[in-house]
């Protein structure tokens, strides 16, 4: 092997990988690979890495390699001189022992450094470390990444001596290592690395490729073998056919199904399909879901968003002829589109009402009891608060919701496909000749299902969605089911951040006070449970915490939090108006002396009152600062009850100068009892009116 930095290429060939995993175990391969060779001073300046996943290979190219990693002069610590070293100096049997340990004698004693190592002093070793060869480094990095290789489930296969067992996702059967054009001698689950591989299953021009050079791999595999091998080209590649022969309309945009696809075909042919118009009466969401989740076809959407008699599938192989291909995947996705519509024909000869009483004998949880009793209870607490927003049309459009929400439940589409929950009942509702208010709440009243989606359109579905999120945190809370590290099988985080996001930006709900809501959810239980609203309002703080610390410093988030402004629609203005005002100049100083101000009254003897004896203000320095309060203090709490907390804080800029100046000249534990309690009270007093927005306390560092 020539010294030369190369680059280098190791492909891994196995059998068919799991398609949902497969860009997962791609970059994840990709990745320790590297890291580990750059550990080891393996790679150059400048390196570029390009993963290789496909369905059946897992690799990395990666540039700028070299032959063999630098020497490395390093510093060993041996023993403290007093264990290493005699009374006269000659080395003890325990040094010997050392130094053998790391490849040295006593005849390296002269070079050994006495250095200081805490209160006493030890010997050193200066020593030049070979550097990793290439073989060497790549063999431990090749271990390191097929041993933290995020495999969903292992399979145990044998080798071919019949014998020796192997636990891998999938049999493997051949390493490619090559450093330029050279091998690179690897062995792992079994096999020796070598420089032969495989292409496409069915359209590979040789039934086995041998591999020039790392460089020439991509194209030797593009051209002799029929596979794109990057994971990212060939997805890049599926996404511009889907757009050529969409024909005008627009595919589905889903990301994961692009990534699924992506998985399955080593080089893509995207060929265009189409269906019987009739099956358009069913539901488009009924029709996509099949489409997507059986199939993993592409349905096409016309300008306006609604589902078409066309769609698109990437095939694997590319005939000449690709009509065969196409009628294939025509009836094969016939019948699923058939019993889509029968489902949905069937499903309407029964109305949502009529399935109500049905629900009694569903189990929600053994706890908790059936689906018809939690009805009962989402439908108690959407009583209550549409009480608290008024209006009894709302009220009653809300009820009637509640009471019907959860019978899709019971259909047959929903049976199919859980994911359709709520939008099949929207349908049957209006089938039904329910009013549309009643029908979207029925539709959105699982909304927001997942972080960025939509809330519910309407007031009835807003009460509703929130009454049912608040009867599953409140029920599962109160039975003491709680997510624990990162194990939430209810997705209470999730419904936390409804509520969250319901509480604060819908114009209907925002509102409404945070315990309030759950203290109105609590009676629906009954002697159910205990009652958690203490347990649930903590959490749901947490879950607000975490959410806007991606927007937000700690600091400011905890200012905020620190005073549990408990109508959440009014956190992001007090984070706004903290922010603005730890830019000011005067906000660190103020910041550290309101925490020194709150550990004063925290260490205080006696309660402190707010109060203030302007006859028992002597110093210059307390005098002022009562009179800059007086000045600033009603105006700042004009602002806050106005909802200006920028303003408000903005006013607290003018108090610096005066409490500095009170704590550079002012004794606060005076001896005199009576001066020192009116010191106080003048603290506690600045210590409210600074503290209205935020615990400004929190942004000092």
């Amino acid at each position: 092997m020539t010294t030369a930095v190369k680059n280098l290429l190791i492909e891994l060939f196995v059998e068919e990988l799991p398609p949902k995993a497969l860009k997962k175990l791609g970059e994840a391969f990709a990745a320790v690979l590297v890291d580990s060779l750059k550990t080891q001073g393996l790679m150059g300046e400048g390196a570029q890495a390009s993963a290789i996943a496909t369905p059946r290979r897992l690799g990395l190219h990666l540039t700028n390699v070299a032959p063999k990693a630098a020497d490395r002069a390093v510093q060993q610590k041996l023993m403290p001189v007093a264990v290493a070293l005699t009374a006269e100096g000659q080395a003890t049997p325990a040094l010997l022992k050392k130094l053998a340990s790391v490849g040295a004698d006593a005849s390296v004693l002269p070079q050994l450094k006495r250095l200081p190592d805490g209160k006493a002093e030890a010997l050193f070793l200066d020593q030049l470390v070979p550097g990793a060869t290439l073989a060497e480094g790549l063999q431990k990095a090749l271990d390191e990444s097929l041993a933290k290789l995020p495999i969903p489930k292992t399979m145990t296969y044998q080798l071919k001596d019949g014998w020796t067992d192997v636990k891998f996702v999938r049999p493997a059967h051949g390493i490619v290592a090559l450093h330029g054009a050279d091998l690179v001698a690897v062995s792992a689950l079994g096999l020796q690395s070598g420089r032969t591989t495989r292409g496409h299953r069915f359209e590979a021009s040789t039934p086995e490729l041998t591999i020039e050079s790392a460089d020439s791999y991509a194209a030797q595999m593009r051209e002799q073998g029929a596979v794109i091998a990057g994971f990212a080209e060939r997805r890049a590649e599926i996404a511009r056919q889907l757009q050529a022969a969409a024909g005008g309309l627009t595919p589905i945009d889903d990301e994961d199904l692009l990534d699924e696809v992506t998985a399955l075909v080593e080089r893509p042919n995207v060929l265009a399909c189409q269906f019987e118009p009739e099956f358009l009466a069913v539901p488009q969401e009924c029709l996509i879901l099949t489409m997507k989740a059986n199939q993993k076809y592409f349905p096409l959407l016309d300008a306006a968003g609604k589902l078409t008699n066309h769609f698109l599938v990437v095939s694997a192989i590319s005939p000449a002829d690709a009509s065969a291909v196409v009628q294939g995947n025509e009836r094969v996705v016939r019948p699923r589109l058939a019993d889509a519509k029968f489902f949905f024909d069937q499903d309407r000869k029964k109305s949502l009402a009529e399935r109500v009483p049905g629900l009694a004998k569903v189990v929600y949880h053994g706890k908790l009891g059936t689906q018809g009793e939690r009805v009962e209870r989402v439908r108690a607490i959407a009583k209550a608060i549409a009480g608290m927003l008024g209006g009894a049309a709302l009220a009653a459009d809300a009820d009637q919701a509640a009471l019907l929400a959860k019978a899709d439940l019971l259909t047959d589409m929903v049976g199919e496909f859980p994911e359709l929950q709520g939008i099949m009942g929207g349908y049957y509702a209006r089938h039904d000749g329910l009013s549309e208010a009643v029908a979207f709440a029925v539709e959105d009243h699982y909304k927001p299902r997942f972080a960025g989606d939509t809330l519910p359109r309407n007031e009835a579905g807003l009460v509703v969605a929130l009454a049912d999120k608040l009867e599953t945190l409140v029920g599962l809370f109160g039975i003491g089911q709680l997510p624990t590290g990162d194990k939430d099988p209810f997705a209470l985080r999730r419904h936390a951040l409804g509520v969250v996001r319901m509480l604060s930006e819908s114009p209907l709900t925002r509102q409404l006070r945070l315990d309030e809501v759950i203290a109105a959810a609590v009676p629906a239980f009954g002697r159910l449970i205990e009652d958690p609203s203490a347990k649930l309002v903590d959490f749901v703080f947490d879950r607000v915490a975490v959410s806007w610390r991606d927007v937000y410093t700690a600091q400011e988030v905890d200012a905020v939090l620190a005073l549990r402004p408990l109508r959440l629609a009014e956190v992001t203005k007090r984070l706004e108006a903290v922010r603005a005002f730890a830019a000011l100049p005067e906000a660190a100083s103020l910041a550290a002396a309101n925490k020194r101000i709150g550990n004063i009254l925290k260490k205080s003897e006696t309660a402190v009152d707010a109060r203030i004896d302007a006859a028992l203000l002597q110093e210059a320095a307390e005098q002022q600062l009562a009179a800059a309060l007086d000045g600033v203090a009603p105006k700042a709490d004009a602002l806050f009850q106005q909802g200006e907390y920028a303003a408000s804080l903005r006013e607290l800029a003018a108090l610096k100068a005066p409490v500095d100046a009170f704590f550079d000249g002012v004794m606060v534990n005076a001896e005199d009892p009576a001066l020192r309690a009116n010191r106080l009270g003048l603290l506690k007093t600045l210590h409210e009116a600074m503290n209205r927005v935020a615990d400004l306390s929190r942004l000092a560092s």
